[in-house]
């Protein structure tokens, strides 16, 4: 469904997950300020909303998935991962409560899977399932107070705001900067009943409500660490290698599909990747797209370290990505980037460092036949 803000002056359609809104209305880094300072909207209507209803809907929701959930009340958001038996990440949601239904805000693509994979768990318990999506349309904002007038349910104001500014109870960082960037990340979305989305597009062509297109929102969302399912993860992908354990796992919770692997790997082992910040020499004025291959030069020949998964032009920071890089890539490593057969130059800036996990520092025990010096 393509987006009423589409007709506003300037608006180039965004392609690929993101295709039925505005990748920008004509300046996207003056678009970007304005989302910054809190004062522009972001179109995301072509997401999508589901709900769960039902007595059961917390504790059922709370049992199959990362984050501890039973706790909610009316007006709290969360958000919680959906993980294979292996702890691969098959599912990122964001969650709000309104005291009688849980909402849902997913990705497009994820819709239809998640509710499938949902209705075959639902067993004898008393939870409904629905795609609202057609109803009720998302709009995104750097702002603690909705800049549109929200959906309400239940004497609830439907907005969801993002736990990223700091870690979640019962969660994990493993970046180690003195001042994490998401500190400052007052990302909030506000449900709309769809019907309103063409009075919002009537007040951002009057210059009432600035509009920001998708490549603004991308540009600050990488700047803060954000991962993003559409974007950072793959078929491989496990929780730990974009830390997000900070906000979607809650690690003394009870068991849930891949607890243990999540378990595992955050007290005993490593994961094999790892997330990083790429600021990219801007020299050639070439952005790499996602996919691109990032590699180093070791004595002249050329290793492969990982993929980049997004990129955008910040304001202030210029060209910069978020990459997936193999665990044991040098961090001190100047490394490449292929972005459509030219060579980028780019500095790492660690997001999950290479020593990430086996926090429980268990000692290792002698393996079996080894000679062992007695204490004294």
């Amino acid at each position: 469904m393509s987006s009423p803000l589409l007709t506003l002056p300037g608006a180039v359609e965004a392609t690929g997950h993101d295709a039925g809104v505005a990748a920008h209305y004509g300046n996207p880094l003056v678009e970007q300020r304005r989302l910054a300072a809190g004062e522009a909207i972001v179109d995301l209507s072509h997401r999508s909303v589901l709900t769960i209803t039902g007595p059961d809907r917390l504790s059922w929701l709370h049992s199959i998935s990362s984050q501890s959930l039973t706790g909610m009340g009316a007006g709290d958001s969360s958000e919680t991962l959906l993980l294979a038996p292996t702890g691969r990440l098959e599912h990122a949601v964001r969650l709000l409560e309104d005291g009688e239904t849980l909402w849902l805000l997913v990705e497009r693509a994820e819709a239809t899977s998640l509710l499938e994979w949902l209705a075959s768990m639902r067993f004898m318990l008393r939870v409904e399932l629905a795609d609202r999506t057609e109803d009720y349309a998302t709009i995104g904002a750097l702002s603690s107070e909705p800049p549109v007038n929200p959906a309400v349910s239940n004497a609830t104001p439907l907005v969801w705001h993002d736990p990223w500014s700091s870690v979640a109870p019962g969660g994990h960082q493993y970046a180690t900067a003195g001042e994490h960037p998401g500190e400052g990340w007052s990302w909030s979305e506000t449900l709309v009943a769809r019907g309103d989305l063409r009075q919002i597009a009537e007040r951002a062509a009057s210059g009432h409500l600035p509009a920001a297109g998708l490549l603004a929102h991308e540009a600050l969302r990488i700047a803060a660490w954000r991962p993003r399912f559409a974007t950072e993860v793959d078929e491989r992908t496990i929780p730990h290698e974009l830390d997000w354990l900070r906000t979607a796992v809650h690690l003394e919770k009870g068991c849930y599909r891949g607890q243990e692997t999540v378990a595992k790997v955050h007290n005993l082992g490593h994961p094999p990747r790892r997330l990083v910040m790429l600021h990219l020499d801007g020299s050639d004025a070439v952005l790499p797209p996602a996919g691109s291959p990032v590699w180093f030069d070791a004595d002249g020949e050329r290793r492969e370290a990982g993929l980049v998964t997004s990129s955008a032009i910040h304001y202030e920071l210029g060209p910069i990505a978020l990459a997936v890089v193999k665990r044991g890539t040098d961090v001190a490593l100047t490394l490449n980037v292929d972005a459509d057969g030219v060579v980028v130059t780019a500095a790492q800036e660690v997001v999950v460092p290479p020593s990430a996990g086996a926090e429980a520092h268990v000692p290792r025990l002698p393996r079996l036949g080894a000679v062992t010096r007695p204490t004294r």
